[in-house]
Order: structure tokens, then C-alpha cells, then sequence
């Protein structure tokens, strides 16, 4: 949390205008919309348009930030991997000189609040679209490291993940700057806090378990043992078991491999299951005609062949998750519309 003497540095009231000493923009404070160990974050107004400001009388800090955001700004196609930065200067207060720098404010429901609000129907979608985001901030170099349901803003419509407060995203290889308890998997005893993929994909398995447990659990023996004892005991997270205990241990590298899995979890559980033994059956007659030339000199099945299928699966893969996200977006904007 953050200290209470750089808090009260960084108080200020409602209807006051900050002015930047460098670019000269100022923007009127609306509300506080929160703080945390480096700064405090507040709802402005600029040229009637409503802005994020984050002020801390750390200069270090606020330019670690803001590289995170330019950063972020590079990778193409990902406005969800953090808001848009739009200033960065300094205040002269009444107590001194305040670094503080603007980004896009983020409107919308938390994760945890929207699923509430929308239906558990949307949870499997909105980790999917979670680990791409997250995929691509690790492959240029960051890692999140305070992930947590109040972090991740869902926007809309179509309903999006954006990820806000950047504090805690760290360069790979360092130690994870901000954490949430809960979160993180060095409380646990189930990993450190260093700045890598795993990191991160620890704490998605927890928000997964926490849409379970809105309160959050309280840590007893802590480990694996009572994280998945917890699972076993939410009907809702029996299904995602196996993705969920591989992050926690911290058996994934990357959350492109998280995402494959979740994905397989999402296909299986649409297949209409088929009787075990009739299944067999077929397996087994199936492995017979591969392993022989059939009756009219045909080659068995190749390899070539395999990876035809394996393709066609993928393709039949991908447009069930399409009309599943439009079944999804068509009862939303129903909703809305009510």
C-alpha cells in the first residue's frame, strides 16, 4: 500500500486544476478513482474530455510507467494491453514539484463485477481474449505482475478486456515490483517473484478461482494442496482443473500454451461424448487397418494424412469458438437492447 505521507503530497480536492509546467495543458480533478504504492490516480477533465491522471512525487516512478506504456503503444493491434498515453509533465503544488502523467480513462465494469452482472456464460471467452493479451505483452519483454480482477476493465460493446494500472509491470528477469497477495505466488509458496510468464499465468489460475470465491479465500496451509482442494470443491472450476493446477505449479511457459489448453477444455466439453467401450472398439479396429494394407493393396494411413486431420480439426476448432463468441455477443446486445 502506499505510504501516508506521499498520499497526502499527492491529495488534492475536487475542482482543482492542475497545470503542466512543460506542455502547459492543465485538467481540472473530477475524483479520486484510486492509489496504490507509487501514486495516486484521479478521473480529470481535459477540453471536456475525461482523462486518467496518475500524479507521485517519485519521479522515477512515474518514468518507469510511462517507458511501460510507450512500451505497450509499439505492440500492433493490442489498445487492450494497457490505456493510450496522452501527457506527461509536472505540477508545481503548494508542496512541491509532483511528477504526474495522463493516460486514456478506461470506462466499464471490473472482470469479476461484469461476469456478475452478464452471466458466468462469458468467463471462458474473457480468459481467452486475457491470455492473447498477455501473450503478446510477454513477447516484447513484460510481465504484469499485479494481475487482479480490479486491474482488468471489460469495455464494450463487443465486451473487451483492457488491462489499467501498469504500476507493477516489470522488465522480464527482474523482481516483481507490485503485488497482491492473493495473487501472488511467492504468499503461496508456490513460486518467486520473478519477473517471468509463469508469474503472471499463477495469478490468472487465481482469478480463475476467485470467480468462484468472490470474497477470495483465506490462506490456511497454503500450497497446492489447499488451492486445489478448493477447486475440487466449485462445481464451476472442476471444469477447468487440469489449466488451472499446470498454472499454479507453474508448468506453463508461455500463456499461449494456457490459452491451447483452455481452448481443448471449451471444445471438449461442447463434443457430445461418445460410449467408452464402443469407442474402444473402434480404436481398435481403426489401429488394424493402419497397421496392415486393406484388401485392395491401399497404403495404411500416413502421416501426411494425420496432419490433414489435425487441420481440419483446427479449422472446425476455431469456428466453434466463433459462433460461440456470436451466440454470446447476439444475447448481450439482446440484453442491452431490453
Amino acid at each position: 500500500m502506499m505510504n501516508h505521507t506521499l498520499k497526502s503530497q499527492c491529495k488534492v480536492s475536487p475542482g482543482t486544476v492542475i497545470s503542466g509546467k512543460w506542455h502547459f495543458n492543465k485538467y481540472m480533478i473530477i475524483k479520486e478513482l484510486g492509489f496504490g504504492a507509487n501514486g495516486v490516480v484521479y478521473l480529470a477533465k481535459h477540453n471536456n474530455t475525461q482523462v486518467a491522471l496518475k500524479m507521485s512525487d517519485n519521479g522515477m516512478s512515474i518514468t518507469s510507467e510511462v517507458n511501460v506504456l510507450k512500451s505497450l503503444a509499439k505492440v500492433q493491434g493490442t489498445p487492450s494491453l494497457g490505456p493510450s498515453l496522452l501527457d506527461v509533465d509536472d505540477w508545481q503544488s503548494p508542496q512541491g514539484l509532483i511528477s504526474f502523467y495522463v493516460m486514456e480513462y478506461i470506462q466499464g465494469p471490473d472482470f469479476l463485477s461484469f461476469l456478475q452482472q452478464k452471466g458466468r456464460s462469458w468467463t471462458s471467452v474473457l480468459f481467452l481474449q486475457l491470455l492473447n493479451d498477455l501473450d503478446k505483452l510477454h513477447e516484447n519483454g513484460w510481465v504484469f505482475g499485479d494481475l487482479k480482477p480490479e486491474n482488468l476493465i471489460v469495455t464494450g460493446p463487443p465486451p473487451k478486456i483492457r488491462c489499467i494500472d501498469v504500476g507493477g509491470t516489470t522488465i522480464q528477469g527482474r523482481a516483481i515490483k507490485e503485488f497482491t497477495e492473493f495473487y501472488d505466488r511467492g504468499y503461496w509458496g508456490l513460486g518467486s517473484r520473478k519477473a517471468e510468464p509463469s508469474y503472471d499465468l499463477f495469478s490468472v489460475a487465481m482469478i480463475m478461482i476467485n470467480t468462484a470465491y468472490p470474497k477470495r479465500l483465506t490462506k490456511t496451509t497454503g500450497g497446492i494442496l489447499q488451492l486445489r482442494e478448493a477447486i475440487r470443491q466449485k462445481p464451476e472450476l472442476l471444469a477447468w482443473e487440469k489449466v488451472i493446477v499446470k498454472a499454479l505449479q507453474g508448468h506453463y511457459s508461455s500463456a499461449k500454451q494456457m490459452r491451447t489448453d483452455l481452448l481443448d477444455l471449451m471444445v471438449d466439453k461442447k463434443a457430445p461424448d461418445s460410449p467408452p467401450v464402443k469407442a474402444a472398439g473402434i480404436n481398435k479396429q481403426a489401429q488394424k487397418q493402419q497397421a496392415r494394407p486393406n484388401i485392395n493393396g491401399n497404403k495404411p494411413l500416413t502421416r501426411q494424412h494425420y496432419r490433414k486431420k489435425k487441420k481440419k480439426s483446427g479449422w472446425m476448432e476455431f469456428w466453434l469458438i466463433a459462433i460461440v463468441l456470436g451466440l454470446l455477443y447476439g444475447w448481450y446486445t439482446f440484453n442491452k437492447l431490453l
